[in-house]
């Protein structure tokens, strides 16, 4: 049962992530990074893929060598690595749209809730499809190319903010992983979290998560009472 105390009265706005929310795209994106680090001799755990998911490119390649390398990343590592990912990506299966977000996306937008998608991803083969799937503009996405931190820094949240004019409690997050939901409660703005990988529900919890789903479907499910929609 979720708490309705727990979140905004006044909602003007629904802030999404990415990878894991709206699509199945985790299983891909640990499975590069794995290969990707493995090839410039860095033993990369899957576990760390998730528990990083959200970070940007180039941090992500910091943590990893500074923890598994002992050592700082160079900017030719970086780009190696993060060359190296793409090209994987670009070969790796589709992922699939998550079970039912393309619903939960059509009910909140047809409610007049702004919608805006926050993602640390610069991977271009799943940013494109965000306006076939979803219906989700560019002008409506905040991606890694767009931000100079990064999560867990609130700043893609705070830009969020600033891009449909709103308070902080005046919208709520939709996220998958830890370092989303730091970035976002560090913003000041409700979260909702989505446990649809690996970690456990307590991972997502502890970093701030003001609810904790055990997946899309289950946000479906409870949409109308997370947005306040059924009260109204």
């Amino acid at each position: 049962m979720i708490n309705r105390d727990l979140l905004p009265k006044n909602l003007k706005a629904v802030f999404f992530d990415m990878d894991g929310v709206m699509y199945d795209s985790m299983p891909n994106h640990a499975s590069t990074w794995v290969e990707s680090f493995r090839r410039s001799g860095i033993n990369f755990p899957e576990y760390d893929a998730y528990l990083n998911e959200g970070r940007t490119g180039p941090a992500t390649i910091n943590i990893a060598f500074e923890k598994y390398g002992n050592r700082p990343a160079t900017e030719e590592d970086i780009k190696t690595i993060y060359d190296t990912k793409t090209e994987l990506m670009q070969a790796a299966p589709e992922a699939p749209i998550m079970p039912g977000m393309q619903e939960v996306v059509k009910r909140t937008i047809e409610a007049g809730l702004l919608v805006v998608i926050v993602t640390g991803s610069r991977q271009p083969s799943l940013l494109a499809r965000l306006e076939s799937d979803y219906g989700i503009t560019r002008e409506n996405v905040i991606n890694g190319f767009d931000v100079k931190k990064g999560k867990p820094d609130p700043e893609p949240y705070l830009m969020a903010l600033k891009k449909v004019s709103c308070k902080a409690n005046e919208a709520i997050v939709i996220e998958n992983a830890p370092m989303g939901v730091e970035s976002s409660v560090a913003a000041n703005i409700t979260t909702i979290a989505v446990n649809t990988g690996i970690l456990k529900p307590e991972v997502l919890s502890n970093a701030g998560a003001s609810v904790v789903l055990s997946g899309t479907e289950e946000l479906l499910k409870n949409w109308e009472t997370v947005t306040g929609l059924a009260s109204s």
